[in-house]
């Protein structure tokens, strides 16, 4: 047998708060974050912080974006979140100061173990340095670090750590040449 899902069970305190909390923020990105005028980024900075995201001055997050566990989040001054973003926040998501995520990129800190039978669940950190640009629709891997300054080209897959300074292509995302 591959999996046998009857045996999986979540890891004590994985999600990083109550249920209860969990669901409030469900909830109130539904009803208040999503449903936000597209200028109201201080608004939803504001909600993020009250869930324990760390977001820095300027930050300008699009009200389409999925943040899954903000309290898992820090995202430096100045840096841009796009439209339908997700932030798949099962472990923590640093992103440094003057980054962009352009839209539909899809950021992911957890995954399933297909070799376990239980099908166990686990999260790696993801970080974005300061000055990185994500154009449209990259996949970015848990575990991963995308170095300083480096852009990775629209509709990439990251898997790898991806050098500072560079211009990044593909799938699997490879150095194309220098920024």
């Amino acid at each position: 047998m591959y999996q046998d899902l009857k045996t999986f069970q979540l890891p004590d305190n994985f999600r990083g708060r109550s249920g209860w909390y969990t669901q409030l923020w469900w909830i109130i990105q539904g009803l208040l974050f999503k449903t936000s005028p597209q200028f109201m980024y201080a608004w939803r900075r504001w909600l993020l912080r009250c869930f324990g995201a760390k977001i820095g001055n300027g930050v300008i997050i699009r009200p389409s974006a999925h943040i899954q566990f903000p309290w898992k989040l820090t995202i430096g001054d100045y840096s841009w979140i796009g439209d339908e973003v997700v932030l798949y926040s099962l472990g923590e998501i640093n992103i440094g100061n003057n980054v962009v995520v352009s839209q539909r990129s899809y950021i992911c800190t957890g995954s399933h173990d297909y070799n376990d039978s239980t099908f166990s669940i686990y999260q790696k950190t993801v970080t974005i340095e300061d000055e990185c640009w994500l154009a449209t629709n990259v996949y970015v891997a848990p575990g991963i670090t995308i170095g300083k300054g480096t852009v990775v080209g629209a509709r990439s897959s990251v898997y790898k750590n991806l050098p500072s300074g560079k211009i990044c292509l593909g799938n699997p995302a490879k150095v194309f040449k220098d920024r």
